[in-house]
């Protein structure tokens, strides 16, 4: 009885945790993980869209990986689907597509992943999923979330500036209208749950929100602050995909075991007007002058990072912040401080491209102040994603019925 009773705590506990993704260990880089864009962003797919996952091993092994795949809710706890139920064919499979790198300083294998393929043949229903990979050895290697979603509602998005007067020049806030001509939405407070990502960060998504109210068929959600995002300023960003000359954001080069990229040092922006200066908010495009595929042609170069700030009080660290890692604050991305120079200095193994990036500032508590440097303009051009779950009464898991998509381009009061 005891050992039923600890077994069951045990499972409850279990099935209920909530999903978090897995960052790669350090021979595996530039995980891009895309739809059908050309840059690396968080895949959101309609029903039916292939999905392409791309990796590169250093190790040189030329080591197997294997791909899982699972459902979610909308809080990313477990879905109760079987795997029958959502995806048709198999998954556990080997990654066969993989070659070796060409002309490059470092050796590294390219790995890519396209679905469906001929094992996974079709992704059933919409809702949240995740990508798991594994290596021979059956240890995880890195984990990455998607989202599929049915075109069966309208979602409109509007970007408007803050409402709250005390906020007004450093947010943005985003208005929501979900309709559908096809079906109605029965008890929407309760069935219905909106998850709004500006540039494709999950870390910085607001979610739990409830519809103002209902007009018609309609959903409503006007909120003075419940949907407001700091707004941020243009993201930094360095082109290299001519390796042996100093291109866009670098200031100069040189050669050891590999090509080293010395980037300008950056200033800090937060007390500076704002400036537009397109960006593709935060995300980072593989590409090689004169390569006629980048993925094997184009090599790993080290970039030094550089910001003249003074030294952080103790308790804050500052950080190197981009969709180039996934958003992900660990002890690669921390810069640390050169006394002789006064600035904060990093270096990252990248590879060539053009990257967006930023400086953040992290507390003790992990918690990311994205405008500590950078500062929040509500000028700056931003995209937001608003993706809309629904559950129906006696349904057993979450459906996107809709995307809405906006860019803070047009905004207005």
């Amino acid at each position: 009885m005891k050992y039923f009773i600890l077994t069951l705590l045990f499972s409850t506990t279990l099935f209920g945790q909530v999903a978090q993704e897995v960052a790669p260990p350090d021979y595996i880089k530039t995980i891009t993980f895309k739809g059908n864009t050309a840059e690396s962003q968080l895949p959101v797919l309609k029903l039916g869209e292939y999905l392409k996952l791309e990796f590169d091993a250093l190790n040189g092994d030329e080591e197997d990986f294997y791909y899982v795949i699972e459902h979610y809710n909308y809080d990313w706890t477990p879905s109760v689907l079987s795997k029958i139920e959502y995806l048709e064919g198999f998954d556990k499979q080997r990654i066969r597509t993989y070659e070796n790198s060409f002309n490059t300083l470092q050796i590294y294998s390219n790995y890519q992943l396209t679905i469906p393929n001929e094992q996974t043949r079709r992704l059933k229903v919409s809702g949240n999923y995740m990508i798991t990979i594994y290596d021979d050895y059956d240890e995880l290697v890195f984990s990455r979330k998607f989202m599929i979603y049915e075109e069966t509602a309208n979602v409109g998005v509007a970007i408007k500036r803050s409402r709250d007067v005390r906020q007004i020049k450093s947010k943005q806030t985003v208005d929501i209208t979900i309709s559908s001509s096809n079906s109605h939405f029965n008890n929407p407070k309760q069935t219905i749950s909106t998850v709004i990502v500006q540039n494709n960060n999950l870390n910085t998504a607001i979610s739990g929100i409830k519809p103002m109210y209902t007009l018609g068929n309609e959903l409503i959600y006007k909120y003075n602050t419940e949907t407001s995002f700091w707004a941020g300023n243009e993201y930094l960003w360095f082109e290299n995909k001519d390796v042996r000359a100093a291109n866009t954001g670098i200031q100069f080069i040189d050669l050891k075991d590999l090509y080293q990229n010395y980037l300008y040092t950056n200033l800090v922006r937060h007390d500076k007007p704002y400036t537009y200066n397109p960006d593709i908010n935060g995300n980072y495009l593989v590409t090689a002058i004169d390569a006629s595929n980048s993925s094997i042609e184009a090599d790993y170069v080290w970039m030094f990072f550089s910001l003249l700030l003074d030294q952080l009080p103790d308790g804050k660290e500052l950080h190197v912040y981009g969709n180039f890692n996934n958003y992900t604050i660990d002890e690669t991305t921390k810069m640390t401080f050169n006394t002789e120079r006064g600035v904060y200095k990093n270096v990252l193994l990248l590879k060539q491209g053009f990257y967006n990036y930023k400086y953040v500032v992290v507390d003790k508590n992990g918690k990311v102040d994205e405008g500590a440097i950078s500062g929040n303009f509500w000028q700056a051009e931003n995209n937001y994603k608003v993706l809309v779950y629904y559950r129906d009464l006696g349904a057993r898991y979450d459906k996107i019925i809709g995307l809405g998509e906006a860019s803070s381009v047009n905004i207005t009061n």
